[in-house]
Parts: C-alpha cells; structure tokens; sequence
C-alpha cells in the first residue's frame, strides 16, 4: 500500500491509500481520484519524501512513499519517551477505522464470493459497485496478476480483541 499525498485544481491538499503507484495512475486516468472536498477530478500528487527505516525497525515498517511531516515545533521529552511517535500511530488508527467504517457501511460483504465477484465486475459480466469480502493471499495476488484492482481492508489491533 502507498500513501499519496494530494491537492487538486482549487487548492485543498488531502490523503488516500493505493495498492501501487500504477493503481494511482491508472485511476487517475479514469478520473476516479476526486477531491473529498469539492469532488474536482484536476488532482496531482504532491512532494513526497521517502520513509528512512533503520536496520532495527525494519521487519515492522515498510518502505512506501509517506508525504513529507510538515515543520513542528520540537517537543521537550524525556529521553526515549516518544509522545509525537504515539499521537501520530493514534491518528493512523482512526484513519484506519474511518476508512474501514465507511467501506462496512457503504460496501456489499460479499463474503467468500469476494474473489470471483470482483472478476465478474472487472471482465464487464456484472455491473460495477463497490464491495468487499474475504480472500486467501493466494487470490489476492491472483486478482492483482489479473489486473483486478484491489486492497486489503486495514485489521486493527481492536479488531482482534
């Protein structure tokens, strides 16, 4: 998953998630990146500073592109206390949960079925709308070789309790 971040013709900057930079582009194509808040479909990508992952926390984090952070003032902290790592992680989650919340509540589940509805709406069988369900890695990455595009709905730690 990529993070882009983005601004369109009228000047408002926001956020979304892509499976691949060729899942941006080809959607932009399709004029399918529209601004959340005007509905323009004039939207670019904007400067992008690649994330820098030490050897320690490697296993953990990915090397996506993630908009560079705006200039804050520096927080004073005890040493290795982290509370701008912590608010940041906080909002990441209730992105996540706002995201996986409107896809719930404005998506059909699917189900098992996920897999070969989403084929039946990219060859043109059945007509397009938005779904979502459950599928193996394996079918995932079938779908994606197909050039069906999909993303994998974000679990979060509350999720599993």
């Amino acid at each position: 998953m990529i993070r882009y971040s983005l601004h369109c013709d009228r000047g408002h900057t926001f956020e979304s998630w892509f499976q691949s930079s060729s899942a941006y582009e080809s959607q932009e194509k399709r004029k399918l990146v529209n601004c959340p808040v005007c509905g323009s479909a004039k939207v670019e990508r904007a400067i992008m500073a690649p994330q820098i992952v030490s050897k320690k926390g490697r296993g953990s984090q990915s090397s996506n592109d993630v908009p560079a952070p705006a200039a804050q003032p520096a927080e004073v902290t005890a040493p290795g206390s982290t509370p701008l790592l912590m608010a940041q992680e906080r909002e990441l989650r209730a992105k996540l949960k706002e995201l996986r919340d409107h896809i719930v509540k404005n998506a059909d589940n699917v189900g098992e079925r996920f897999p070969n509805e989403a084929r039946k709406m990219h060859y043109g069988d059945i007509e397009h709308r938005p779904i979502y369900g459950e599928a193996s890695p394996e079918e995932a990455r079938s779908l994606i070789d197909e050039g069906v595009e999909v993303s994998p709905l974000p679990v979060l730690p509350d999720d599993r309790n």
